[in-house]
């Protein structure tokens, strides 16, 4: 099981050595485009394990936060699709018609 993040990037260093390892066989058996597509392949597969490797030995958020700002005292209220956001201040900006005729 692994633990920390140093263990994380020890073990990132044993797949990548292998998978170059296995990209240099690819190349030998495999002459051509296709063994460096392959070698690509396998070389690619480190970063995509590596970051898995990484998010999973995060290291857990601060039960509270701390900051140089008070805490707000009210909590907003979400703005939903029945609640307006921005009310018009005059009354020709309440009226989404008008009569004038072009």
């Amino acid at each position: 099981m692994i633990k920390t993040r140093t263990e994380a990037w020890l073990v990132i260093y044993a797949i990548a050595c292998g998978a170059v390892e296995r990209g240099r066989h690819y190349m030998d058996v495999y002459p051509g485009w296709s063994g460096w597509m392959l070698a690509i392949a396998c070389t690619g597969v480190v970063f995509l394990a590596g970051a898995r490797l990484l998010d999973s030995v995060r290291a857990p958020a601060p039960a509270v936060i701390a900051g140089p700002f008070a805490a707000p005292s009210r909590r907003r209220q979400p703005a939903g699709r029945s609640r307006p956001r921005h009310l018009p201040l005059d009354r020709a900006a309440r009226r989404s018609l008008t009569r004038r005729r072009d």
